[in-house]
């Protein structure tokens, strides 16, 4: 019994932590990048881009494999509606204006929620990371 507790607490030290997801701005170059990430690597949940003064803010929400059509975007008590294609890589890209109340609530409280057909995708950004989400808007407002 003592021989299967001790292997057990080795193996479950041998297993590599979760990756730290965290959102990063990227603003030195056109177009500017908020992104939810593990650093270093290419494994993405969100990335939210735009060209510095457009007021477009391109969502690209990766790994949901979720078919094209019109989409929901909610924050707060706003909401819009945008067409959204399916990429090759099952990620989902729409588009929201920066200055549209749906995306001024997101980057007040760092929640939105996209829904396509019956599945639904939240995004969310923490407290400590809002300041990059609200920078990002700033950035991309005209």
């Amino acid at each position: 019994m003592i021989a299967v507790v001790a292997a057990l607490a080795i193996l479950s030290q041998a297993t590599p932590p979760e990756p730290a997801w965290t959102w990063t701005l990227y603003a030195d170059d056109a177009p500017v990048v908020l992104a939810n990430e593990v650093p270093d690597t290419p494994n993405l949940r969100v990335t939210l881009e735009c060209d510095p003064g457009s007021s477009v803010a391109r969502v690209t929400l990766y790994g949901s494999a979720t078919a094209g059509g019109m989409a929901r975007a909610a924050a707060g008590d706003a909401s819009a509606v945008t067409p959204a294609e399916s990429g090759r890589d099952g990620s989902l890209k729409l588009a929201l204006r920066a200055d549209h109340p749906v995306f001024a609530a997101f980057a007040t409280d760092g929640r939105m929620s996209v829904t396509v057909a019956e599945q639904r995708r939240s995004v969310e950004v923490s407290r400590p990371h809002l300041a990059k989400l609200r920078r990002f808007a700033e950035l991309c407002s005209g």
